[in-house]
């Protein structure tokens, strides 16, 4: 053929990578491994097989963990722990840098490897996944360099469990250990059963790196094994990504242990498209969106939401581009798509499909001509799809998109967040203006602008909602490694009353009233109990003092109801918030010397003690007031050309608790920093001391506050606080109490998978600002959503 005829055609054959290396590789291992424990790897077990995807042949026999491996595994990572936070962060930084050398020298081995396994197109592997492991090597090994001074109040968590999923398994391993082994802590990670070869690469060569024994640790295995690792007692954190049921598993697991969690779920990503977009750059975002990776992404743009005006030009063109695609060979360099993982994700993919035709969509397909034996699936566009059918609110993680229109910027954004899961969203437009303004409307942790898929280690990603909670990369993803060094010697919370048991008297109410009830302040109003009943509150001395209504599951969804339709507040400026933080302070210190009478009188407190808690409690609200316009963003400068906006957004809806010790001072520690992020919050407040709260009704009353930000219901602590943590439309929980609080708060969470803020039963000196307030209690009152912004042409 002429050079002509390839131009008028633009045909193009293969160009298949050699395994030649790999293949050696795996056969200096006699193609069977075992872990790798305490710097060596033990004899394998072979129990199971990791087959090639692209044509269902065995590459290697890998072992089965056991809860036995785990615990050696375990036992190697605290056994190194000391040493390898006693080397400093500059000894660390020269590992990782060391780490971040390796990769980049066996970066073709790496890529192919991971190509072979996994059965994704090598363009991929070796122009995207492997110089991001890189990069996150090197990001990491400057904060590891300038841990002493960033984080002079924190201190690693400890010995760290990874479970990483098939999807991306070399970059998922950078993006967990880099991070936890620059801070500090060591590792236990678990690759996924079907993608383990590059993570036992990565072993070897951080072993020939010189890492220290125990360090890093990789236990194999399925499911079982992943168990084993959140369970066991010697594991302080535990960093997972994979299914939002998985998750749920593990919040559920780990409720009441003490472990934090960071977990990076499942996605149904909006991709929206203005009648403005430049229409071809869409389409190839399109591409970039749904077809990388065959759609075995968790960001994937898998819901496609194009303006009416140009809805039908838009999906012909798509259409067209589709026969353009290339589906091959993984090692072939001129593929586009390669082979699903597994027959079994191939299975759920062509299911869903099917469901979705069932259920009134049009199907387009591109026909394949593909090797034999494969998990391939052709790039597949489904029309016509109504905004609750499976296939729209279902993860698929295929290469399956589905495209629906709208009309107005209001309508996208409903459809956009008309899914459970909120973890990242792309948006297409001309007008920067009209980008930027449905950006922070969407329900999603990470926001692309006229790009897709951009990541980098120095912008943080994770979800919201459904998509788990937690940050990798950046700043932000320091923190989930680390602890606030205060946490270290904390002392246990004594849950007993101070108040003997039958000590209390039975006496009319102080004054001789004959009626003085407390009610709930539910949407800027005081509301009587739906139960109609109340509670008598008492003395420190066993006086009976006056009584308090008795909150119940229909007052607490009364409650939650306000705080939703204040909603306003979270878009309120900084300036509006601060100013009434200043305002609630400058009244309640206008009635400081009644608060003191309150507290001493409650508490038993001497007057001295109850004074300075009014005085520190009016303190805190002007701390928070001061932070409210100044907690900002950062701007990030990533490898591309643009910036990545790293935005504190409020969570939204939040249940607090709040403990029986110094109950004006922890109420306000507690709901300040919330309020001043712009969350609303359901408070319920330390049972013993609910008459310090409710005397609160009438300062807020006069503070400006708009109805339903700050709610209160009295009542019994235990029981409210299970109808909080079951609510679907509280988006998080603060929780201060004895640990069976804690533990209740998280096992019940799991059903929106709210954010838990708990204490496990430990005592807050609330006058103590390292404690009480600050940056901790910010972090937590907000997520991150990160917006990246392309320039230039």
């Amino acid at each position: 053929m002429s050079v002509s005829t390839y131009f008028d055609t633009m045909d193009y054959g293969p160009a298949p990578e050699s395994d030649k290396d790999a293949r050696a590789w795996l056969a200096s291992h006699e193609a069977s491994f075992g872990h790798f424990i305490a710097g060596r790897f033990t004899q394998p077990g072979g129990q199971l097989e990791d087959l090639d995807p692209a044509s269902g042949k065995r590459l290697a026999h890998l072992t089965q963990g056991s809860a036995a491996d785990v615990d050696a595994a375990v036992n190697a990572a605290q056994a190194a722990l000391a040493g390898w936070q006693a080397l400093g962060g500059h000894g660390r930084a020269r590992h990782l840098y060391a780490l971040a050398r390796a990769v980049q020298r066996h970066a073709r081995l790496l890529a192919v490897l991971e190509t072979m396994d996994n059965g994704k197109p090598l363009r991929e592997s070796r122009d995207v996944d492997v110089p991001l492991v890189a990069r996150h090597f090197y990001h990491y090994a400057g904060w590891a360099q300038l841990q002493e001074s960033e984080f002079p109040d924190h201190v690693p968590v400890g010995v760290v469990g990874q479970i990483v999923p098939w999807n991306f398994p070399l970059l998922m391993l950078a993006w967990k250990i880099a991070p936890a082994l620059a801070l500090g802590n060591t590792v236990v990670l678990k690759p996924a059963e079907d993608t383990s070869l590059t993570a036992l690469l990565f072993a070897e060569l951080a072993q020939q790196a010189g890492l220290p024994a125990g360090v890093l640790n990789i236990v194999t295995g399925d499911g079982s094994t992943g168990a084993a690792i959140v369970a066991h007692p010697g594991i302080q954190k535990i960093a997972f990504t994979g299914s939002t049921e998985v998750g749920r598993l593990i919040r559920a697991q780990t409720a009441g242990s003490g472990k934090s969690l960071t977990l990076e779920l499942g996605g149904k990503s909006p991709f929206i498209v203005f009648d403005d977009a430049d229409i071809d750059a869409a389409i190839e975002g399109v591409v970039d969106a749904i077809w990388f990776n065959q759609g075995q992404v968790c960001c994937a743009g898998s819901r496609l939401l194009v303006q009416e005006g140009i809805h039908d030009l838009f999906i012909a063109r798509l259409k067209k581009r589709m026969e353009k695609l290339k589906v091959g060979a993984p090692l072939d360099k001129c593929s586009d798509m390669g082979a699903l993982v597994s027959p079994v994700q191939l299975e759920r993919v062509r299911r869903l499909v099917e469901q979705g035709v069932r259920e009134g969509a049009q199907c387009h397909q591109v026909a394949l001509d593909t090797p034999p034996g494969g998990c391939f699936y052709p790039p597949t566009l489904l029309t016509g799809v109504h905004p609750a059918a499976t296939v729209a609110t279902e993860e698929i993680f295929g290469p399956v998109l589905v495209a629906m229109s709208f009309r107005t910027p209001d309508e996208a954004v409903q459809l956009a967040n008309n899914s459970r899961y909120g973890l990242a969203a792309s948006i297409w437009s001309e007008t920067i203006g009209l980008a930027l303004g449905v950006a922070p409307q969407l329900k999603a942790g990470v926001v692309w602008i006229n790009s897709t898929n951009q990541f980098d280690a120095a912008v943080g990603f994770g979800g919201v909602r459904e998509s788990g909670y937690g940050r990798e990369g950046g700043r932000e993803g320091c923190y989930e490694y680390l602890k606030p060094r205060h946490r270290l010697n904390r002392a246990q919370r004594n849950t007993a009353s101070d108040t003997p048991a039958g000590a209390h008297k039975d006496s009319p109410l102080q004054g001789g009233l004959v009626d003085r009830t407390a009610k709930l302040y539910i949407g800027g109003k005081q509301v009587r109990p739906d139960g109609e009943v109340s509670m008598a509150c008492y003395a420190a001395s066993g006086e009976r003092l006056e009584d308090v209504g008795l909150g119940n599951r229909k007052d607490i969804r009364n409650a939650v109801a306000a705080a939703v339709k204040a909603g306003g507040w979270s878009s309120a400026t900084a300036h509006r918030r601060a100013q009434g933080l200043y305002y609630i302070a400058e009244n309640l210190s206008a009635r400081a010397d009644e608060f003191a009478r309150r507290i001493a009188l409650t508490t038993g407190v001497s007057a001295e003690a109850a004074r300075a808690e009014v005085d520190a409690a009016i303190k805190r609200l002007f701390s928070y007031g001061a932070w409210a316009d100044k907690y900002d963003g950062a701007v990030h400068q990533p490898p591309l050309r643009g910036v990545a906006l790293a935005m504190p957004e409020a969570i939204g809806v939040v249940g607090v608790v709040c403990p029986e010790e110094q109950p004006l001072l922890s109420f306000i520690s507690l709901v300040a920093p919330l309020v001043a992020m712009g969350n609303r919050v359901v408070v319920v407040p330390g049972q013993q001391a609910a008459l310090v709260a409710t005397d609160l009704y009438q300062v807020l009353d006069t503070s400006d506050l708009p109805g339903g930000v700050i709610n209160i219901v009295t009542g019994k602590s235990a029981e409210l606080l299970t109808v909080l943590a079951e609510h679907d439309e509280v988006d998080a929980l603060w929780v201060r109490g004895p640990a069976e609080f804690s533990a209740t708060a998280e096992r019940l969470s799991v059903g929106n998978l709210k954010r838990c803020f708990v204490d496990h039963g430990e005592l807050t000196d609330w006058h103590d600002a390292a404690q009480g307030e600050g940056g901790e209690y910010l972090r937590q009152a907000t997520h991150v959503k990160n917006i990246w912004i392309p320039y230039g042409e």
